[in-house]
């Protein structure tokens, strides 16, 4: 059975968090003279000299009527990058616990536990890429904290089977982390539904893929009230600049405009499947539930090296476990598309 308090760093339970002044103070006020900022403004169009809101609840309050979830059970990060770094400085004793990674995955899940010390546990997919849950229970033991899993997975493109996910929630004591990076091309339902249902769920997703805002770092947790007060906790007491508060709300306005690229890109997608079929040195295309495809070839450095020599960067994956000779491709528009397929018929 799930106990926050039977896995959380005994540190971090009697952590007094950094009181900002916009902690001790909120509301409406004209004159701010607590917290040492420049009261004449900024060298810019827009006055940026004031300390964005902590909590970012404006932003949260406009999630909640796109996600359907309470503003006390979301996360607003730097970026997804630190929401996984918390979950890690939460939950993990450095050179104690360990964590559950199923590689092929995103990788920066094993950077987070290098940089914090914690031991890794690799059970790798089946060559279906699908969880090993045998291999999973066999690795589990009384000093692991985190289970991650990338659905659609990056870089396969591939969901997960909701039922195996369910499975491991059901019977793990600690948390199971659930990276939804690319759930706005896929066809499988969010797990930010099962939040009510599983206290030790926790759902990434961020604004960086189909909402186009990578440039802005802002990434979302969405999990119970309790891990959500644990990761406010220990962030940074401004982790989201106000900039891009203000231009996340702005796009978090127009949902019509980002459903209307996400349809195309899936259009996209299957055109780019078409096109790649052709070609004789293409062994395999993956299905995928992202906005990209994994491509398995004869020759993926060759490949890569002729593209990169054509002024066209695709992500070369075939040192990666279970991905060798592949290339990952993102699907790009139609022109960047119909380019890189042009290119591939000079490849020799």
């Amino acid at each position: 059975m799930f106990s926050i308090n039977n896995i959380l760093r005994e540190n971090i339970k009697n952590l007094t968090p950094y009181s900002s002044a916009r902690d001790e103070y909120q509301g409406e006020a004209s004159v701010f003279l607590d917290a040492n900022e420049n009261a004449y403004g900024s060298p810019l169009e827009q006055a940026y000299n004031r300390y964005p809101d902590p909590l970012q609840f404006e932003v949260k309050k406009r999630l909640t009527e796109i996600k359907g979830v309470p503003p006390r059970n979301i996360f607003l990060g730097n970026g997804s990058d630190e929401a996984i770094d918390i979950l890690f400085r939460s939950f993990c004793n450095p050179g104690v616990d360990n964590v559950i990674l199923v590689p092929p995955t995103y990788g920066m899940y094993q950077v987070s536990a290098n940089i914090n010390d914690v031991a890794v546990k690799n059970v790798p997919l089946t060559e279906e890429f699908q969880l090993n849950l045998d291999g999973i229970a066999e690795a589990i033991d009384e000093h692991t904290k985190l289970i991650f899993i990338c659905s659609p997975n990056n870089p396969t493109g591939n969901s997960i089977d909701r039922t195996d996910v369910e499975t491991l929630l059901a019977n793990f004591s600690g948390i199971v982390v659930v990276d939804e990076a690319y759930i706005n091309f896929s066809r499988q339902k969010t797990f930010i539904q099962e939040l009510t249902e599983y206290a030790n769920l926790v759902v990434l997703q961020t604004l960086s893929k189909a909402w186009g805002l990578a440039g802005l770092r802002v990434g979302m947790a969405f999990a119970s009230e309790e891990i959500i007060e644990v990761m406010n906790k220990v962030k940074p007491p401004y982790n989201v600049n106000e900039a891009s508060q203000q231009l996340a709300l702005q796009a978090l306005a127009n949902v019509d405009l980002v459903n209307l690229w996400i349809k195309e890109t899936l259009q996209q997608r299957d055109l780019l499947v078409l096109g790649l079929k052709d070609f004789d040195f293409v062994v395999d295309i993956y299905p995928s539930d992202a906005n990209f495809i994994l491509v398995k070839t004869t020759n993926a450095n060759g490949i890569y090296d002729f593209l990169v020599s054509q002024g066209i960067i695709v992500r070369n994956r075939s040192k990666v476990e279970l991905c060798e000779g592949c290339l990952r491709i993102t699907v790009g528009t139609p022109d960047e598309n119909n380019i890189l397929l042009q290119t591939l018929q000079n490849f020799k």
